[in-house]
């Protein structure tokens, strides 16, 4: 049997961090029977009935967040509004097999059943009232909608796959509309009738589906078609275990993105958020694909931990390629430096990235750090930075300049060792004289270390840049 597992997001926004683990897991299960087992697929459906909320740019945002965390589709994506007309057959083969029913409920009519519903501190169901009645008794002005008929008696089962066996008692369900009166289908038809056409095996999503799971249920079973497994995840809660929402970091994939966390990182990070495989927190895709499945999913909600997401990162900044890191930060640092990149900046942010990297925990704190090889001179110094090539800061610098001058060689250890020696002779403290030194050639007061800066820099950069800052007004 082959695994179809499918993520159905609705175009209304961008990619939220709990829609990109929904598309991860599905992703994933597909993934491991397709290497291990019989063979999976991983679908993509637009569900864009709402035409309103849908906008072509969101779908563009989803498209676009799950290329960026690799999570491939196969198969053209599916518009869910493209099978309107299919879906509006189905339901009228079910009006016409008896399953269903035409019902002329006014307006009133059903306002009036939301607030008895209301009074007697219930929820809304629909009363059935035109459930065996008479068509020939439909008012003059109402549109009908179609209602399924659905069990009066007995319970609908679900063994879930990760919440267990779940039930609920038919007569807490009502006769749910399949068609409106202005002949559109409803979302929970539109749902049964493409994941069925589509061949979906397994249906994942967050357990705030879970109520929808039973109604799409009793859809299945009055077409006769074959329900498919559901497995309800657990939502993601903030730390401090409250619904999810933006100040804990509910944010989009591309906000991820833009703040310079790797996809890799936060693939890894959505993993282990409700799902583990022992001890293991660092986890690559290999791994992930060979170890995934639905029993190793917890029934608890996930916290969200944003300061364990950026360690994560950290993690897989210091493990990544230098030359893809020089070419994800490049972008960075041509717009904070206003598109001023130093001729030699590239080939100098290559030889420095090994040392860099092993600093930052996002890229764009490795932008920011790299920009002392990027940066073309002359430029700026901040304010703090200025103030230690005044006074004696200067003359050091002077001095020092002189010192470099008649160096042979240009590694770290022999800057180091040439420092030392001077700030020997000057009877002072190494960061006395490095302090003027690094903010010459930084423009800060904090950098890597100022010997590597130096030896990366190159004995021409290092010297020019020395007199810029001494030959200024």
């Amino acid at each position: 049997m082959t695994i179809v597992t499918r993520f159905a997001p609705s175009p209304t926004g961008f990619l939220h961090i709990g829609g990109a683990r929904t598309a991860l897991y599905n992703w994933l299960f597909a993934r491991h029977h397709a290497e291990y087992g019989s063979g999976g697929r991983f679908l993509l459906r637009i569900e864009d009935t709402d035409r309103k909320r849908s906008t072509d740019e969101a779908v563009a945002a989803i498209y676009d967040g799950l290329k960026w965390l690799g999570l491939d589709w196969d198969g053209d994506a599916v518009s869910q509004f493209s099978n309107a007309q299919r879906h509006a057959e189905i339901a009228r083969q079910l009006l016409a097999e008896g399953k269903a029913y035409k019902c002329y409920c006014s307006p009133e009519e059903l306002q009036d059943m939301r607030d008895a519903a209301r009074q007697d501190g219930r929820s809304m169901r629909y009363d059935g009232r035109w459930r065996d009645r008479d068509p020939g008794d439909a008012p003059e002005g109402i549109d009908p909608v179609i209602r399924m008929k659905a069990p009066l008696e007995g319970e609908t089962v679900i063994e879930d796959l990760v919440q267990g066996e779940v039930t609920v008692a038919n007569d807490q369900l009502d006769d749910m509309i399949l068609l409106r009166s202005d002949g559109t289908t409803t979302y929970m038809l539109a749902v049964v009738v493409d994941d069925h056409d589509m061949d979906v095996s397994h249906v994942i999503r967050g357990d705030d589906h879970l109520t929808n799971a039973f109604r799409q249920t009793q859809i299945y079973r009055l077409l006769g078609w074959d329900t498919p497994s559901f497995a309800h995840i657990p939502l993601i809660h903030g730390a401090d275990g409250a619904k999810l929402s933006k100040r804990h970091g509910a944010l989009g994939v591309d906000a991820y993105r833009d703040m310079g966390f790797l996809p890799e990182a936060l693939c890894n990070y959505l993993l282990r958020l409700g799902w583990g495989h022992g001890d293991d927190e660092i986890i690559s895709r290999d791994q992930a694909i060979e170890w995934f499945g639905l029993e190793n999913v917890g029934r608890g909600a996930a916290r969200f931990d944003a300061d364990k997401l950026t360690n994560l990162n950290g993690h897989y900044i210091r493990q990544a390629d230098d030359a893809r890191l020089v070419e994800l930060v490049v972008p960075i640092l041509m717009n904070s430096l206003a598109g001023s990149l130093a001729e030699d900046g590239k080939k100098r942010l290559i030889k420095g990235m090994a040392g860099l990297k092993e600093r930052a925990k996002t890229l764009v704190e490795l932008a920011e750090n790299a920009e002392i090889y990027a940066r073309a001179r002359p430029f700026e110094l901040d304010e703090k930075a200025s103030s230690h090539v005044e006074g004696d800061g200067r003359e050091h610098l002077q001095k020092l300049r002189s010192q470099l001058a008649g160096l042979s060689g240009w590694s770290a250890e022999e800057l180091q060792e040439s420092m030392r020696s001077y700030a020997d002779g000057a009877g002072i403290k190494l960061g006395k004289a490095a302090q003027p030194l690094r903010a010459a050639l930084s423009g800060r007061t904090i950098s890597p270390s100022l010997f590597e800066v130096m030896e990366i820099l190159g004995r021409d950069e290092t010297h020019a840049r020395i007199d810029d800052v001494l030959n200024r007004d």
